[in-house]
């Protein structure tokens, strides 16, 4: 008979994970020139962790983000935008199994020198 070991402690997710992963993860979405920094650094006026483009808050094990991106001419706004929102949702889901409660795209601009 086998005997059911307990393990006891706790995973902490340092913010700055979370924010790498909507990073990385936005950016390898076609489409996506790059990120850029949220106008007037939005993320120190609600005193909120922001960085390259990525404004992230955490409330009771819930992700909530903001991207702000330049896309590449020739596309798509609309697919682009809910591409990025089902593949950083999941990405944090299946990587660090938070719940994503929310994640706002914002088109910044659109970078006419790559196409």
């Amino acid at each position: 008979m086998t005997t059911a070991v307990e393990m006891t402690g706790k995973t902490t997710i340092a913010p700055e994970v979370l924010v790498s992963i909507a990073r990385l993860t936005t950016l390898d979405v076609a489409g996506v020139s790059h990120l850029t920094t949220p106008p007037g650094n939005i993320g120190r006026l609600f005193r909120q962790p922001s960085s390259d483009g990525v404004k992230l808050l955490v409330e009771d094990e819930t992700v909530y983000l903001d991207l702000f991106v330049v896309l590449n001419r020739d596309t798509n706004i609309r697919d682009v935008c809910h591409t990025i929102q089902n593949r950083v949702t999941r990405a944090i889901h299946e990587m660090v199994g938070m719940e994503v409660g929310r994640v706002n795209v914002h088109v910044e601009d659109i970078d006419y020198k790559n196409a």
